[in-house]
């Protein structure tokens, strides 16, 4: 690993234990040339997803995308950042252990949307208005009328 300071291409792992998502290796690390530490995270690497849109294009999946969606449904929301990240890693570890090569973008909306349901019902309530495309108010209340039975 190389020393994101000096660029040293040998470094020494200090400690080595499971980082708190229980899907990855944290690493201390030392450098023998400046001596200044340093984290890493090993994280083995999945089968890459492919994600079918509702215009039939097809994308690689990204985490990224998920995480503006869900923050997005969180925005002044009174839900703990710890909350949302482990609401992140379960909808993302649901998707991978479908162990399918491609999925419908529709599939993870409804993922995201059953684990917004039990964070956060006003956050739930934000996503489906945008994932299900509300077309008036009409629409909005049934969806809300569901919600609340």
């Amino acid at each position: 690993m190389r020393c994101p300071y000096c660029g040293n291409p040998d470094t020494r792992v200090i400690d080595s234990r499971p980082a708190e998502d229980k899907s990855s290796i944290r690493r201390r690390r030392s450098c023998d040339e400046c001596g200044r530490r340093f984290t890493t995270y090993e994280k083995v690497e999945t089968i890459p997803l492919i994600v079918i849109k509702k215009d039939n294009n097809r994308e690689q999946y990204q985490r990224a995308k998920l995480e503006k969606g869900i923050l997005s449904a969180c925005y002044k929301r009174p839900v703990p950042a710890e909350e949302i990240q482990k609401t992140i890693d379960a909808v993302e570890l649901e998707l991978f252990n479908r162990e399918e090569k491609e999925l419908p973008s529709s599939v993870i909306g409804e993922i995201v949307m059953e684990k917004l349901e039990k964070l956060d019902p006003v956050a739930y309530v934000r996503f489906a208005s945008v994932y299900r495309e509300f077309k008036d108010v009409n629409t909005f209340m049934d969806e809300l009328k569901k919600f609340l039975q």
